[in-house]
């Protein structure tokens, strides 16, 4: 199946028809909803090494798209973390569809949001937003980290380097994936 026929084919069994459109909501800076490539986070999950004793955190969410597959891929515990009320209702709606899928959305800015997503292992990130905001964001995993190793993964976003992150090789050119360093995080 080619990439585009397997998006078509996991939105027409999730129910998703179309992109919304994006809401008054959306913060200057932030980039309005796109879905990721499915074939993308099936190359994150692997990269990543996602299993079900994680706690996966999708940053700009969306309707859910990449979370519930990685849940439905790995058993993970999902977490989605979206700024528009209207994507993260419709990432709810589409959830509570699945009764075996361990999934919560947090709605409302991920920097305002960082104790709600520090039992995170894996945070996944595709192009919600970048430069200060970007930085920002990963500094204030620096707790997280200091507690329990995390991995950071991202798509068409290059990550900022940190001491308490290293680089993992990927296959994916547009994939960068970040493992915190044991006993560092801040």
């Amino acid at each position: 199946m080619s990439p585009s026929a397997r998006d078509v084919w996991v939105d027409a069994v999730l129910g998703i028809e179309g992109v919304p459109d994006d809401g008054a909501d959306l913060p200057r800076g932030c980039v309005p909803y796109l879905p990721c490539a499915v074939s993308a986070v099936i190359a994150m999950v692997d990269a990543a090494v996602v299993s079900a004793e994680d706690v996966f955190v999708d940053v700009g969410a969306g309707v859910g798209r990449a979370a519930i597959t990685v849940g439905l891929l790995t058993g993970a515990t999902v977490v989605g973390v979206e700024v528009q009320r209207g994507l993260a209702a419709r990432a709810r709606t589409l959830a509570s569809a699945l009764p075996t899928l361990r999934m919560d959305v947090v709605v409302g800015d991920v920097a305002d949001h960082i104790d709600d997503v520090s039992a995170g292992t894996v945070f996944f990130l595709y192009c919600p937003f970048s430069g200060v905001r970007l930085e920002a964001f990963v500094d204030g995993l620096a707790g997280a980290a200091a507690h329990h190793p995390i991995r950071i993964a991202s798509v068409d976003t290059p990550l900022p380097t940190r001491p308490w992150l290293t680089s993992s090789p990927t296959t994916t050119p547009a994939l960068s994936v970040r493992h915190s360093k044991r006993g560092l995080g801040s």
